[in-house]
């Protein structure tokens, strides 16, 4: 059974961040909210082994108005549970419940540290938003005289705000969180470059060839924890092999057909698995993988 667990609270968000599915709303699967009720039933199979549960996937999870009571529920069933989130509905009430639910993580994405680089990339934002949130989120904490959640502001390099790597360290001790980590972003259509790659080349999954085409630096071997270790969950119930998975075109089964553990030990699932270890450079969503790579923080 696997160890940690992606869970899909929607696929709704409030932004239109341009590499995004939720962004662009360009999803072929359907878009939809996760009901307390599934979510417990997902959790109540998988708690006995599960240690870490990522309460995200696609979407903004705030947008869910049961979110809040999942992640208690979770965190009630001794699950290390983190989300992450785009910080804008962070008000000092939804701060509040926020620490109440006993979330283990909060990871907030800001890439940029003006409005102007920010909005750049998360279309439709507002950076004081966030950071007010931030505060709000910091300020609950140190009220309930808690150490959790662990909050880790999350920036994004693109080309766009690659200048402003140093200033969101910088931005971030001002705010008080936990930590800065800094993330190489996924370019869907690479291979003829784009002007959302950045030209630093440690913060970049791309390098360009001889012929001056892009390619990611991943060597795609022919292994990947991912398959024995983790999946995903849609909000609808469907079990996916990985978070490069966002449209779920490798749906091995439905939680609101089948237990998860008759899926996890399927024919479906050993097929995939099998595939993988033989020809991992042909199967579309790998080509796209940082997993393998180093990550930069």
């Amino acid at each position: 059974m696997p160890m940690k667990v992606g869970i899909e609270p929607t696929t709704s968000c409030n932004l239109r961040c341009p590499e995004c599915p939720s962004g662009l709303r360009s999803f072929t699967r359907p878009t939809g909210m996760l009901t307390e009720e599934l979510s417990q039933k997902m959790l109540d199979q998988l708690s006995d082994e599960l240690i870490f549960l990522l309460l995200y996937f696609q979407g903004e999870p705030y947008l869910n108005p049961h979110f809040l009571k999942m992640a208690a529920y979770a965190t009630s069933k001794g699950i290390y549970t983190a989300t992450s989130t785009n910080g804008h509905y962070l008000s000092p009430q939804k701060a509040k419940e926020t620490i109440e639910s006993g979330l283990s993580e909060v990871i907030v994405s800001v890439d940029g540290t003006t409005q102007e680089t920010y909005k750049s990339y998360r279309v439709g934002g507002n950076l004081e938003k966030v950071k007010k949130g931030i505060q709000n989120l910091v300020a609950a904490r140190e009220e309930a005289g808690t150490l959790y959640p662990f909050i880790i502001i999350q920036f994004l390099v693109v080309r766009p705000n690659q200048h402003q790597v140093e200033d969101m360290k910088v931005l971030g001790h001002e705010l008080g969180v936990d930590k800065v980590v800094f993330k190489t972003a996924q370019i869907y259509d690479f291979e003829d470059g784009s002007d959302l790659i950045p030209t630093i080349e440690k913060y970049s999954r791309y390098k360009k060839d001889k012929n001056g085409k892009y390619q990611i630096k991943n060597p795609l071997h022919n292994q990947c924890w991912k398959l024995w270790h983790g999946a995903e969950i849609t909000w609808d119930g469907k079990v996916l092999p990985c978070c490069f998975d966002k449209d779920a075109q490798y749906e091995m089964g439905n939680l609101q057909e089948k237990d998860f553990r008759e899926i996890w030990r399927s024919e479906p699932y050993e097929a995939f698995r099998s595939r993988l270890l033989q020809s991992r450079g042909e199967i579309d969503i790998c080509t796209n993988c940082s997993e393998g790579t180093k990550v930069f923080e």
